[in-house]
């Protein structure tokens, strides 16, 4: 068993496949440890930052996610920093930056590994990924199997291609995007609560829904054929 792994572990594609996932268990053990601060005491960081804030918050909010720190909390900050609409019009730009960062890492680093080894149903599966469109990222996003930034990685090592992912990605992100800014911006300012705030994020269950059938459907019709 030992000389197999060894002689696994001497080709290139295993060594950077080895590397993604230490990568990713390290960031892991890095968001259970670390602390996370006060959405309520934000809006006094936005302040020191001036004008950079907007960047900051674009390109900080994307290490997170790529950190895998959970996209609630980034889009909550976000929110009780800026608002409720600039904060989820600067949430989606790190989603988006987090997708395109992950995607590229887990090309780079596990693209290769995966294809030199599916077989048999994950081949198949790996078919599906490459043939998805924008609809069917959006499908797969707004299912509850992983964080955003760890579906992200994982997209990047199927046969996905990038415009698509990135298109459903932010589609997918938008409504609990808009329903947690306002919240965080109801956290920050507690007399101005917008009791709706929480309907982007039901809007987003029930899409999942409609999305979830309209794909069990097509699934269904592809398989039994043309009758």
């Amino acid at each position: 068993m030992i000389p197999a792994v060894r002689r696994l572990l001497r080709q290139p594609s295993a060594l950077r496949f080895a590397g993604l996932l230490l990568l990713l268990a390290g960031f892991a053990v890095t968001v259970l440890l670390v602390p996370r601060p006060d959405p309520a005491q934000l809006p006094r960081l936005a302040d020191s930052l001036g004008g950079y804030a907007p960047v900051a918050a674009i390109v900080g909010g994307a290490l997170l996610l790529v950190a895998l720190v959970p996209r609630t909390f980034i889009t909550l900050a976000s929110g009780a920093i800026f608002g409720p609409l600039a904060g989820a019009a600067y949430a989606l730009g790190a989603a988006l930056l987090a997708a395109a960062i992950g995607f590229a890492v887990g090309r780079l680093l596990g693209r290769e590994f995966v294809a030199e080894r599916v077989r048999g149903r994950l081949a198949r599966l790996d078919g599906w990924f490459a043939r998805q469109s924008v609809f069917g990222v959006i499908t797969v996003r707004l299912l509850p199997i992983a964080g955003f930034g760890l579906v992200s990685y994982g997209y990047g090592t199927t046969g996905t291609r990038l415009l698509p992912f990135l298109a459903g990605s932010v589609i997918a992100a938008t409504p609990t995007a808009v329903g947690y800014a306002a919240i965080g911006a109801a956290v920050s300012s507690p007399g101005h609560v917008n009791w709706y705030a929480a309907a982007p994020a039901s809007f987003g269950l029930i899409a999942s829904a409609v999305l979830i059938h309209r794909w069990w459907r097509a699934e269904r019709r592809r398989r039994l054929g043309p009758t």
